[in-house]
């Protein structure tokens, strides 16, 4: 039987493939560096866990709204008026099973054949898949690292053209770790106004920043840009709930009723008893966030100055999310055992099968010249696998 064509248009998600080859070699008996994980290793909040399980008890077990229980809506709408200071509706709000789907919905809702949408590169790696499952085509707008990776405005204004539907922006950035400045984002906002645009602001790891940094929402940098927003955000990352799969949306009211009904006749509401654990952890789960964040901290530190201590590797220092991306250029090129690893996908596997550390090549990022690395394990396995790391590099002829 002959598949739709749309299945020949995208590819399976290589950071989920790369975690279940590494479970994979675990189950074996192997021990494995791991850092591919696009996840905090924290357990979930108690706030969360304790809300799902009175939940469950009171046998809230059955279908609720399609959007969203009303009781996760306003602690959506909370968050946001406490954090930006943005004013929704519960009509504005949509939840759905995580944020991947948020967007999937949000792709199906908007984009069709002859649309554009713009991604800064590197980019998270499913953005330009779910574009074309929409039959819409994705339009890499490339940033350097040289410059922390922030977007050029005038080089955004020279790629935008009638086709043009969209921006997607995503700050703190998977795989970079990079943030945008409020300058940028003003001059981000003004093109979107002028040219009618929507953005399409994904600030899921918002709360992973380190430093002196500060997280800004577009949405919030011109009167405008609320009518031109819809913010992607869940709790997977903030509150290391990705098992729980709760993802919500916020923004124009007619785009948000769009994406409900596409919601309706897929997966209809997500799972009752975890809407309940997301209200905990968006109620209850502060003190959650400050500790996990305080971890992360000390493990960005650690291996980002171990990869610079490493002769071949560059690694900015990251100023949001939980991912290094050592820049690997001067690696590329050499040998172990004649064999030429010419390519980031070269590197990786080398690194697997000598060193037993698993990361992610750049490539499928738009990023010929990185390895990602999720720092969320353990500050012993960050060092030993660093240290593996170094050792089988010092092998590479």
């Amino acid at each position: 039987m002959k598949l739709a064509s749309r299945t020949t248009r995208i590819t399976p998600s290589p950071t989920l493939q790369l975690s279940a080859t590494v479970k994979a070699l675990v189950a074996q008996g192997q021990r494995v560096f791991d850092f591919t994980a696009g996840e905090p290793s924290f357990d979930s909040p108690d706030a969360a866990k304790q809300a799902a399980v009175n939940a469950i008890q009171a046998g809230f077990t059955k279908y609720t709204a399609v959007t969203g229980i009303d009781e996760l809506k306003d602690a959506i709408i909370e968050k946001f008026q406490t954090d930006q200071g943005l004013t929704y509706s519960r009509s504005q709000i949509v939840v759905s099973c995580g944020a991947k789907h948020t967007l999937f919905n949000l792709a199906l809702a908007l984009f069709e054949v002859g649309d554009e949408v713009i991604i800064p590169s590197p980019y998270w790696v499913s953005y330009p898949e779910q574009i074309l499952v929409a039959d819409a085509t994705p339009v890499f707008l490339p940033t350097s690292e040289a410059n922390n990776f922030a977007i050029d405005i005038s080089a955004l204004k020279a790629i935008i053209t009638e086709q043009t539907k969209a921006i997607i922006l995503n700050s703190p950035c998977n795989p970079t770790g990079s943030m945008y400045d409020r300058e940028t984002l003003e001059g981000i906002a003004a093109l979107a106004i002028q040219h009618n645009l929507l953005v399409i602001s994904d600030e899921i790891y918002e709360k992973m920043i380190y430093d002196d940094h500060q997280h800004c929402s577009i949405a919030t940098v011109n009167p405008d840009m609320v009518h031109h927003t819809v913010i992607v955000n869940g709790v997977s990352k903030t509150y290391s709930m990705t098992g729980w799969r709760i993802g919500y949306a916020a923004g124009p009211e007619p785009i948000l009723k769009a994406m409900g009904n596409i919601q309706s006749q897929s997966t209809s509401n997500p799972t009752s008893i975890a809407q309940k654990a997301a209200v905990g952890a968006l109620q209850g789960g502060s003190q959650f966030i400050a500790h996990m964040v305080k971890e992360l901290n000390v493990r960005r530190r650690a291996i980002v100055e171990g990869f610079n201590r490493i002769s071949g590797i560059h690694c900015p220092m990251p100023a949001g999310a939980f991912y290094a991306f050592p820049n690997v250029t001067k690696l590329l090129g050499r040998r172990f055992q004649g064999k030429a690893l010419a390519t980031p996908f070269d590197l990786a596997d080398f690194l697997l099968n000598e060193a037993k550390v698993a990361c992610v090549p750049g490539e499928p990022f738009g990023a010929n010249s990185h390895l990602r690395f999720s720092y969320t394990g353990p500050l012993t396995v960050i060092e030993e696998g660093i240290h593996q790391l170094a050792t089988a590099i010092e092998r590479l002829q």
